[in-house]
């Protein structure tokens, strides 16, 4: 796997993963705007996943599909970050937060890139990714004074940090006013949390009940 495929596939198993887990808050939201608010989200951080798997594919003499479903839970390359499940809504917006900050930082090196059909692709996800922010930023305002949120962003500040290319990890930390972590052990790409193995069995369970189908 060269650098390029390598950067492509590992930007679309975060977008998958992540876009996963912010599907699990349909039906279940605090208030019915935001179960429509999260799947939108949901559904452009897939549709991001396919357009960025189908790069890749095209190299790999795959499809987005297969790499989206038939690979083994240890050859998927997301950061521990968007693995994890958050069960309380202080912490999903505290990751949400985050992971748009960092996603932003990402997207401007992608848009930035001598390969021109990535820069392009980075530019029109960039433009829907806008909308995630604002979403993000509202509900950072209204979570300012709950005690709950500081303590989620303060637990997933590293995870956060360890998303990012070495070289982007300074200016996460200057656009967020914080300090880098001292130690990023065991969060960094190709260390997959506990709860992965469930989260890669459900995502892959109909794909995998009738190998080879034609869907």
């Amino acid at each position: 796997m060269n650098e390029r495929v390598r950067l492509l596939v590992e930007t679309a198993d975060d977008e998958l993963i992540l876009g996963w887990r912010d599907s699990e808050w349909t039906g279940i939201a605090p208030f019915l705007e935001e179960d429509v608010a999260f799947s939108s989200i949901a559904q452009n951080e897939v549709g991001h996943a396919r357009a960025l798997y189908e790069l890749a594919a095209r190299e790999l003499g795959t499809t987005a599909d297969e790499l989206a479903f038939d690979r083994r839970p240890g050859e998927y390359l997301c950061a521990p970050f968007v693995e994890l499940r958050r069960v309380d809504w202080a912490q999903t917006i505290a990751r949400h937060v985050l992971y748009e900050a960092a996603d932003e930082l990402r997207l401007e090196m992608l848009k930035a890139s001598d390969d021109a059909e990535l820069a392009g692709l980075a530019a029109k996800m960039d433009r829907e990714e806008a909308y995630h922010r604002i979403h993000a930023q509202m509900w950072e305002e209204r979570l300012r004074d709950e005690p709950r949120f500081h303590m989620a962003l303060e637990e997933l500040w590293p995870a956060s940090v360890a998303l990012l290319p070495e070289k982007l990890r300074p200016r996460l930390a200057d656009r967020l006013g914080r300090e880098l972590p001292a130690s990023l052990n065991g969060l960094e790409r190709g260390n997959h949390t506990p709860e992965w193995p469930e989260l890669w069995e459900q995502m892959t369970e109909v794909r995998r009940a009738v190998p080879g189908a034609a869907w």
